[in-house]
């Protein structure tokens, strides 16, 4: 017999062998099915996360949402081209690769390109757009032909010299941003997810889900919040009132498929649904010239006074029926256009046109999503909005709530009347030098600290931590955004952000816009 055997001093070693399982996107599979009511999925969990997923599909099956936000996990994300055979072993291979990789935060996927393209592409693709994936929708992140900007700004495009910052970004995303502040920008936004709800029940299901009052007139348009059970962001979209049965919502194309299902589980009878998000396409038209440029293809009244901030219709471009909603997600005047495929190279090449002699430029999603939303201290779902905070907390509670009922309803009343525990905010960076003189730039993500270096932690027990991080050409500083306890909120304060080991100082700008905070440039 071996030596071993009955010693009790030799220990005994266990180990665990398993297939690793990957999804398209990298996250897990959870929550309720789309195509089956009542089937769950809890799948791509690795062990060491079994437990934590365990709890949180029971509290979601249960109470009707879990603990912690799990938005990106949900099941129901997926549209029908992220589904089929050659995506997911295309994506899952290169995702194997980066399992254990050092990946940085904005890069991009590779495989299994070109499948989402708008009407726009060709257009874009000659202009040196620089493409970004989302849901596989090809995105142009900036333009090499706006390169020329460069020599007229300056170093106010804030150029980036670390590698590191640098990668997977341009300083022509800054430049566009300073030109369409300038005269004016055109963005392809064909990426959103947009459904129409119709018929008798249309009125209750969008007032049971969403926040803000929805019986409006006719060609209103809502920015809204739409809350979980228990308050917390379950997203945030808009919604036209095409008619007194007809209301169409515009979303984020990344959770498009789940705030989808999420109307649809809490549709009223008499609800119909249709998704056009494969049959609309959608441009953003922004900037101080951007009446002039819209004018110049329109007969219709697209005045101040004729069409006002937060309204939509209907206007003839080029004997084409065009949607036009007048709101603005990058804080200049401007409107989103909406149209059928078909129809949207006609769209574009009459506005590329007219926009020539007014200084029109394309503009790239680092400006839409990024500079022009942080100076504007617009939050964004997945980032600022999440179920674990609340309206108050963001600080995008309304003056007055509706009567009728909806859903969080109960929750958010009863947090309007406590005192909120932390508060989101913008925050700039007021020296960006690092130890070695150069000059650095956050990225998301990083912790914020205390004047002394410590963390900061909100008495329910969140850390505070960069939410967004990005230029502000406008405002020639690093904007980050961040949740702070409210002794930490003020403005003016000064704090630390924390990036690769270092710490700079960053000062409080408050919870509201840093550019143009009266809305001037909007209501012009």
């Amino acid at each position: 017999m071996p030596d071993i055997v009955g010693d009790e001093t030799i220990g005994e070693k266990y180990a665990i062998n398993g297939i690793l399982s990957l999804t398209p996107d990298g996250m897990p599979i959870l929550g309720e099915t789309p195509e089956v009511k009542g089937l769950w999925a809890a799948a791509a969990v690795w062990v060491k996360e079994g437990p934590g997923v365990g709890r949180t599909i029971a509290e979601w099956m249960v109470l009707g949402e879990p603990e912690i936000d799990v938005h990106a996990s949900d099941v129901a994300r997926f549209y029908p081209q992220q589904t089929t055979t050659k995506h997911i072993k295309d994506r899952t291979a290169e995702g194997f690769n980066k399992t254990y990789g050092i990946v940085h935060p904005a890069e991009q996927w590779s495989s299994n390109r070109e499948v989402r393209m708008s009407p726009y592409y060709d257009r874009e693709k000659a202009l040196g757009a620089v493409f970004y994936e989302t849901v596989m929708w090809e995105r142009p992140f900036w333009y090499e032909s706006n390169a020329s900007l460069l020599d007229k700004f300056g170093d106010k495009v804030m150029p980036r010299t670390a590698e590191w910052d640098s990668r997977w970004w341009s300083p022509i995303i800054n430049a566009e941003h300073l030109q369409m502040r300038e005269t004016a920008g055109m963005v392809d936004l064909t990426a959103f997810a947009i459904f129409d709800i119709t018929g008798p029940g249309a009125l209750d299901t969008v007032q049971r889900v969403c926040l803000r009052q929805m019986d409006v007139a006719v060609g209103k348009v809502i920015y809204t919040p739409v809350l979980s059970p228990g308050g917390g962001f379950r997203s945030d979209l808009t919604v036209m009132r095409l008619g007194d049965d007809h209301y169409r919502v515009v979303t984020g194309g990344a959770h498009g498929m789940s705030d989808l299902k999420w109307f649809k589980d809490h549709a009223a009878p008499g609800s119909t649904f249709s998704d056009l998000t494969e049959a609309i396409s959608t441009i953003g038209l922004w900037g101080p010239n951007a009446r002039a440029i819209l004018a110049a293809v329109t007969s219709d009244d697209v005045s101040h006074e004729g069409f006002p901030f937060g309204t939509c219709r209907e206007i003839t471009v080029g004997g084409k029926k065009v949607l036009a909603s007048r709101i603005s997600y990058v804080g200049d005047l401007g409107w989103e256009l909406y149209v059928p495929m078909a129809e949207g190279l006609a769209l574009w090449d009459a506005l590329w046109e007219a926009g020539q002699s007014h200084g029109l430029v394309p503009v790239g999603i680092g400006v839409y999503g990024t500079t022009g939303r942080l100076e504007k201290g617009y939050r964004a779902y997945g980032a600022e909005l999440e179920s674990e905070y609340t309206l108050v907390e963001a600080g995008m509670a309304p003056k007055k709530i509706k009567d009728a009922d909806f859903i969080g309803k109960e929750a958010h009343l009863k947090h309007r009347n406590e005192a909120p525990v932390t508060r989101m905010c913008s925050l700039t960076v007021d020296d960006n030098t690092s130890s070695t003189g150069e000059k650095r730039y956050m990225l998301g993500k990083e912790p914020i600290l205390t004047k002394d270096g410590a963390p900061i932690t909100d008495a329910h027990g969140r850390r505070s931590y960069v939410t967004s991080a990005g230029s502000g050409p406008s405002v020639g500083k690093h904007i980050l955004m961040a949740y702070l306890p409210p002794e930490y909120a003020e403005p003016g304060t000064h704090l630390l952000v924390e990036y690769l080991g270092e710490q700079y100082p960053v000062t409080v700008e408050g919870s509201g816009a840093i550019f143009d905070p009266n809305n001037e440039r909007i209501q012009s």
